[in-house]
């Protein structure tokens, strides 16, 4: 059974990202699951460190993205949103060109907070980064105006 209160439209949620810095990295959501979400960022030089490989941040970026986009997606925008409240990531693998592909899951969905896992891949499928999300759920009224 679907976890979205919202239609899994991917042309309209990645027209969020117009403007920001999810389009300066060139992340994109390609794919809503039933119960995921996943989406790409290039690994060039938007997103490498000064090594030559794929900086943290970015991965945590995209982690980020994944897990408020999807957190978005299970609530009723008109009364509430999600803000995030705490990320933490282990980065297990460098990865130096290409493309990585994260894909955030539901680990608790509750009235007030949600907790997402992200987890992202190199194109061979080997674990790049592991991500914990925790959203705070609030009133709309609370942040946009």
């Amino acid at each position: 059974m679907a976890i979205w209160k919202q239609p899994p439209d991917l042309d309209r949620v990645n027209r969020w990202s117009e403007n920001t810095l999810m389009q300066v990295l060139g992340i994109r959501i390609t794919a809503i699951g039933e119960d995921s979400l996943t989406g790409t960022m290039p690994v060039d030089e938007r997103t490498h460190q000064p090594f030559g490989l794929l900086h943290g941040g970015a991965s945590v970026a995209l982690a980020e993205t994944l897990g408020s986009t999807a957190a978005l997606l299970t609530l009723d925008p008109e009364q509430e949103v999600a803000v995030g409240l705490d990320i933490n990531a282990n980065h297990v693998r460098g990865v130096r060109s290409g493309a990585v592909t994260g894909t955030a899951k539901a680990l608790h969905l509750g009235r007030s907070t949600q907790v997402w896992e992200i987890r992202i891949e190199d194109e061979g499928g080997a674990l790049v980064c592991i991500s914990r999300l925790t959203m705070a759920v609030v009133p709309r009224r609370a942040v946009v105006r």
